[in-house]
């Protein structure tokens, strides 16, 4: 029987599903050991991939701290460094990485060879801290991780270990402590798109009513994952400017930063899509260089790290209706395409880091202190109905809180859903906001209004409207 009498045999040889790895199991690095795990169709032994991500996790830390054209062989920071550890596969390689690489008491043997005055003897940091945010207070049936932390972290003796509550993010005591001016309590009212702020006194209110308020008020449930991860990402940053830290290490894997950067553009932060993957931020002088040295690094090898150094996961809070958010729902499609197509990740993370806003601003959001596109309250309020008055459309100018948010924070406060996180109507009406962003210039002015006409209006969209 000739091959054409049976179509279904050649058809499947032409569609054979690749191999996972592209031509050997010999490893691809040494040439002589078999190979242990693939990464990407590339075959590596143990040996070689221990060397291979802490090659990569150093050389993105020294490009941090020395910067790209700089040619400086001896690594000097200008403070210390933070390692924000949440008990998840991240955070708990990267805080293993780091310490292996630059904790690490040297050998005598070394010391002989190179001289104990040698550059390379020299710390790039002093001291090193970790970072642990408990967010077992902002919902009911989550448990308290803070001694499993403190625990995990207790194996590496060259590190301090530095305990935070997500309630501190409301907590006037802990504004004071570092470093922040004393602020009067401001709250914000969510049933005006304007997001029109108030002075309030209520003494009676705790950081942890004002955490459960602001996020029970919140409309939906992207909004409470992600108003939940901007207050971690704030506390962060705060704590580590008070300590004098010069770099901030987060534990975002490859796999991780891409599902962060889909979800954020998703959710109106595509101004802002830069800061995901590099970020410098000041405050009251202090410089701080947000990294992710596990930017190379998938969650597959972080997996495998793992495993093999016996590292304890004490794993993620998971959040009530995390399963309808949208970084939930992104996570779920990138992990499952991830599968079968194992570039699709790096794709994502270079495609992105090619993205650039046309044009840049100076005002940072309230909230989340980022760079803020300017006029998002006038920009929406050409582009929605605000009112169903015919002659006029009310735009808030003093004493309003849209003004001073980006784009993603406004939608995270405002945006609406059918299947929101609470009932509307039994949401508190005024927001708490946090202490870093209840700045009392809000409130200096009281609220003025100015009318534009509907043809004023017109004219404004006059570009977007068809001839009928």
């Amino acid at each position: 029987m000739s091959s054409c009498e049976n179509p279904s045999s050649e058809a499947d040889a032409l569609m054979q599903r690749r191999k996972k790895y592209d031509k050997s199991k010999i490893c691809v690095k040494c040439k002589e050991k078999h190979g242990s795990i693939i990464i990407r169709h590339a075959v590596y032994c143990r040996d070689c991939f221990t060397e291979v991500l802490l090659y990569r996790s150093r050389r993105i830390l020294d490009l941090a701290v020395q910067g790209r054209s700089s040619k400086k062989r001896t690594l000097k920071a200008p403070g210390d460094l933070m390692v924000a550890y949440s008990g998840g596969l991240g955070s708990s390689v990267l805080l293993d990485l780091v310490t292996r690489t630059y904790f690490v008491d040297r050998s005598e043997e070394f010391t002989q060879r190179s001289g104990i005055n040698h550059p390379r003897h020299t710390r790039v940091w002093e001291k090193a801290y970790v970072v642990h945010v408990d967010i077992s207070s902002a919902f009911e049936g989550l448990q308290d991780h803070m001694q499993a932390a403190q625990k995990c972290i207790g194996r590496y003796p060259g590190v301090t270990f530095v305990p935070l509550h997500i309630e501190d993010a409301f907590d006037i005591s802990w504004w004071q402590s570092v470093g922040g001016m004393p602020e009067t309590p401001v709250v914000v009212d969510l049933t005006d798109d304007l997001l029109p702020c108030r002075i309030t006194i209520d003494e009676g209110r705790g950081p942890k009513e004002s955490l459960r308020s602001f996020l029970s008020s919140l409309p939906t449930q992207t909004a409470v994952h992600t108003a939940v991860q901007n207050l971690i990402r704030m506390l962060l940053l705060h704590t580590a400017a008070s300590r004098g830290c010069s770099h901030l290490a987060l534990g975002t894997s490859l796999t991780s930063l891409s599902i962060s950067l889909i979800a954020s553009i998703s959710q109106g932060g595509g101004f802002a899509v830069r800061e995901e993957l590099e970020e410098d931020w000041a405050s009251n002088g202090t410089k701080l260089k947000i990294t992710r040295p596990l930017h190379e690094i998938g969650m597959k090898e972080c997996a495998a790290w793992a495993w093999w150094n016996n590292l304890t996961i004490i794993g993620k809070q998971k959040l009530p209706g995390g399963k309808h958010g949208i970084g939930s729902l992104t996570k779920d499609f990138i992990v499952g395409l991830e599968r079968d197509y194992p570039s699709t990740v790096s794709t994502i993370v270079r495609t992105s880091a090619k993205l650039a806003p046309k044009q840049l601003s100076n005002s940072r959001c309230s909230l989340c202190q980022r760079p803020a596109q300017p006029d998002i309250a006038e920009w929406k309020g050409k582009t929605s109905i605000r009112s169903l008055q015919p002659d006029e459309h009310t735009v808030l100018d003093d004493n309003a809180l849209s003004h001073a948010l980006c784009y993603a924070c406004h939608t995270t406060l405002t945006s609406r859903s059918s299947r929101g996180a609470v009932n509307r109507s039994e949401a508190p009406r005024h927001l708490p906001l946090p202490v870093w962003a209840a700045s009392t210039q809000l409130v200096q002015a009281p609220p003025r209004r100015t009318r534009v006409t509907s043809q004023q209006q017109k004219a404004a969209i006059a570009d977007y409207l068809l001839d009928t």
